[in-house]
C-alpha cells in the first residue's frame, strides 16, 4: 500500500469517529443477550452467552457496517460539509483526502459487513444487503424530510435486531428485541435533533431539512424531549419482557432517564453551549451504562 493510500485509511478512520461505535453497540450487545436468553427458554440453545465466534463475527459487522455507513456519509455531503464553517475541515471537504480512496474503503467495509455475516448464519447474510439500504439511505433524508433524524435513529436502531439475527439465526420474536429498536430509534433520533441545532442557519440556507431549521429551536428541542419520553417508555417495556431481565436493568432505566433529563436541562434555544456535551459524553454514557446494568441482571438470570 503507497503513502497516500494509507494516508487516506489514517483519515478516513479520523473523519468517521470509529470511537462513536459506542452508540450502538451496547445496545447491539443486548440485543445478542437477549436472543441468547430467548433461545435458552425455547431449549433450542445451552447457555446465553454468546460463543466466541458468534461475539467477534457480531463484533465485525457492527463496526465494518458503522464505517461503511459514517464514510458514505461523509462522501455524499463533502460539498454540503466544504460549504459549512463548522465542517470545512473534515478531510473530503477540505480535499485532503481521495473520494476514490473513500469509496473504495465503503466498499470494503460494506464486503466485510457481508463476510461477517455469512460467518453468522443464511439469515443474516440474505438480510445484510437490506441492512446497507438502510445505512446509506439515510444519508439521503436531510434532503427531503424533517424525520431525517429519525431515520439515523433507524440506521442504529437496527442493531438489536441485527445482532439477534447473528446469533438466533431467526428473526427476532417477542416485544423486547423491537421495543429496545424502538428505544435506540427514538433516542437516538432525539439527540441528533440537538445536534442539528449548531447548524440552524447552515441548513435554512443550504435548504436542508432538519428539524431546528423548518421548525424553530423550541419546538425541534420539545420533539427530542417527547422522543427521548418514548425510549423511556420502550426501555421500560423491554425490562418487563422477562428474558433475563430485571431490577438491575430497571434501575439502569432510571439512571438513563435521569441523564436524558439532564441533558435537556443544559440544552435550551437560548443557550446551545453545551451540545456536544449532550451529544458526545452523555449520550456515550447511556448505551454503556445500560449494558453494564443488563449484564448484571444476565449474570444471575436462571430459565
Amino acid at each position: 500500500m503507497s503513502r497516500p493510500r494509507l494516508l487516506d485509511l489514517a483519515l478516513f478512520v479520523k473523519d468517521i469517529r470509529l470511537e462513536h461505535s459506542v452508540f450502538a453497540l451496547p445496545f447491539a450487545l443486548l440485543g445478542m443477550l437477549l436472543a441468547g436468553a430467548h433461545e435458552v427458554a425455547a431449549g433450542r440453545r445451552a447457555q446465553l452467552w454468546p460463543s466466541g465466534h458468534e461475539l467477534l463475527w457480531i463484533l465485525v459487522a457492527m463496526v465494518a457496517a458503522r464505517s461503511a455507513a459514517m464514510g458514505f456519509n461523509r462522501w455524499l455531503d463533502r460539498e454540503l460539509d466544504a460549504r459549512n464553517p463548522r465542517t470545512a475541515q473534515r478531510p473530503l471537504a477540505a480535499q485532503r483526502a481521495s473520494a476514490t480512496a473513500y469509496l473504495g474503503l465503503i466498499a470494503a467495509g460494506s464486503a466485510l459487513l457481508l463476510w461477517a455475516a455469512s460467518r453468522l448464519n443464511p439469515l443474516a447474510l440474505r438480510l445484510a444487503p437490506l441492512a446497507l439500504v438502510v445505512l446509506f439511505g439515510y444519508s439521503h433524508t436531510k434532503r427531503c424530510t424533517v424525520c431525517c433524524h429519525f431515520f439515523v435513529g433507524l440506521a442504529l436502531g437496527i442493531a438489536p435486531l441485527a445482532a439477534w439475527v447473528g446469533v438466533a439465526g431467526a428473526r427476532p420474536a417477542g416485544l423486547a428485541p423491537y421495543a429496545l429498536a424502538l428505544a435506540v430509534l427514538l433516542w437516538v433520533g432525539g439527540f441528533d435533533i440537538l445536534y442539528a441545532t449548531l447548524d440552524v442557519d447552515f441548513d435554512r440556507s443550504a435548504g436542508l431539512y432538519s428539524l431546528p431549521s423548518r421548525w424553530g429551536l423550541e419546538p425541534a428541542l420539545r420533539t427530542a424531549r417527547w422522543a427521548h419520553a418514548g425510549m423511556v417508555l420502550c426501555l421500560w417495556l423491554t425490562a418487563r419482557s422477562g428474558l433475563g431481565l430485571g431490577p438491575w436493568f430497571t434501575v439502569g432505566v432510571a439512571a438513563a432517564a435521569g441523564l436524558l433529563v439532564y441533558e435537556h436541562a443544559i440544552v435550551r434555544p437560548d443557550d446551545l453551549r453545551r451540545v456536544n456535551t449532550a451529544f458526545f459524553t452523555l449520550n456515550g454514557v447511556v448505551g454503556v451504562m445500560l449494558l453494564a446494568a443488563a449484564l448484571l441482571d444476565f449474570w444471575r438470570w436462571q430459565p
